[in-house]
This record gives C-alpha cells, structure tokens and sequence, in this order.
C-alpha cells in the first residue's frame, strides 16, 4: 500500500484516538518512519485534536493544556500513542460539545415555535373579540334600526328641563305591544353614583307617575337606544336623575326631559 493510500485509508485517525494493536501502532510507526507525509499528516490529527478538546473541555486547565501541548508539538519524531490513552477523554468531551450544542439549538427553535404560536393564539383572540364585538354592534343597530322602521311605534320627544336645558331624549312607544324604547344619546353622562330612571307619567286626573325601569346600561350601550319596562296608556314619559339603584318617586329637581304622548 502506498502512503497517499494508507493516509486515506482513516487508521492514522485511529493511531492518534489510540484504537488501535499494539501490532497495528507499530505498523503505523514504521510507515511514518518510511514515509515523510505519513509522518506530517499525524502531527496535523494530533494538532486538530489538541486544539478541538481545548475548545470544548472546560476543566482542562491551562497548564495539563501546554503540557500535551508540549509533549505532542515539541517534539521531532511521531508520538506513540498507547491503546485506551487519555485521548479517548477527550474525544467524549467533543461529542458531549456537539451534543450540548445540539440540543441548546434545539431547545432555542423549540422557544421560538412556542413565542410564535403564542403569538399568533393572541392575535386569533384578539380577532375573535373584534369579531364578537362587531357582532354585537351589528345586532345592535339592526335591532334600532327595526325599532325606527316599525310603523306600530310612536316616538315622542322629550324636551331638556330647567336643570338641564340642553338635554333631549326619544321614547319609542307601541301601543300595541306596549313596549318603550328610549333614545338616551341626548343626555349627559350620569355622574358617578347615579343613574337614570324613566316614569311612565299620568297626567290626569292627577299627575301619576309609575317607573318603568332604569337607563343602568348607559354607559355600555353604543346605540344608547335601551329598552325599559311595558307600560299601558302613559300620557307622557319623563327621564330623572336619581341615586344608584333608583328611587320610588321621581325626583322632581332632577326632571332632565319630558313629552306628552
């Protein structure tokens, strides 16, 4: 066998790991003793090797480091290497690197799949909400929309009072179904505390008033169009201010709007 073939044939590799006979390292021996590049082609494995486990290995200290260092490069002829050498150490120390490094890659992927599907989880409920909540408003409008269509009802303005001038609402009546809807997208804000209250108003023989139900849905609805209590043959509707909760009896001082049937 010549050297370009024996060099290629992977035992130097062998030689350098120490897997090899002791007949078989002094075949090597011999080989580098015959042949010059066989000879310069294990001190470049002993260099790789020396060089790849001081890179990986972090409990090899400096000084063990220059001593195989030393022993390897320092001198002129070939090292003969022993079966199961201290080689065989290092070589783990490489495979553990590449095992680390592996699975460190690995396990970075595997973040980067979860942080994208999370990701994508929150833009889809995030999605699903907007879609809800557009549903929501769609049947919102559609229900006004048929309140404002229905020619059964009778709407009735409710003009601002003294306490607030600028104020106007809208009642819906139908005197069939008996039914009222209330326009409240004219009024202000109600404080803190306080809600309105709307009265199905008897004017005579004497001014009577009844509560038909509390505008508490103010402040969520977006048509401000809410539907309150039934009521039969009111002659007019007023809107008041009261505490949380209502009152039984309007409170007169705080008679936001009012209109006749």
């Amino acid at each position: 066998m010549n050297s370009r073939a024996y060099i290629e044939s992977g035992i130097l590799e062998l030689y350098v790991f120490g897997k090899l006979s002791e007949e078989e390292i002094a075949e090597v021996n011999q080989m580098a003793a015959q042949y010059p590049e066989v000879k310069e082609e294990i001190k470049a494995i002993e260099n790789a090797v020396i060089n790849l486990s001081y890179s990986v290995a972090p409990h090899l200290s400096a000084t063990n480091f220059e001593k195989i260092r030393a022993e390897l490069l320092g001198r002129n002829k070939v090292v003969t290497m022993k079966p199961r050498s201290n080689w065989s150490q290092y070589t783990g120390w490489v495979a553990a690197a590449v095992l680390v490094v592996g699975f460190g890659l690995q396990f970075y992927k595997l973040n980067q799949t979860n942080e994208t599907l999370n990701t994508v989880s929150t833009q889809k409920d995030l999605l699903q909400e907007s879609v809800v909540d557009l549903e929501l408003k769609k049947k919102e409008s559609e229900e006004v929309l048929a309140i404002l269509r229905d020619t059964s009802n009778v709407a009735i303005a409710l003009a601002g009072q003294q306490v607030a001038p600028e104020a106007f609402a809208k009642a819906y009546y139908n005197k069939t179904t008996k039914t009222v809807y209330i326009d409240a997208s004219g009024l202000p804000e109600p404080p803190k505390g306080m809600v309105y209250q709307v009265w199905s108003l008897q004017l005579e023989p004497v001014l009577t008033p009844t509560s038909i139900g509390l505008l508490d849905s103010y402040t969520t609805s977006t048509t401000k169009v809410i539907k309150v209590d039934n009521t039969d043959s009111p002659q007019a509707f007023g809107i008041t201010l009261e505490p949380a909760g209502g009152s039984a009896s309007p409170t007169l001082e705080q008679l936001y709007t009012l209109g006749k049937v």
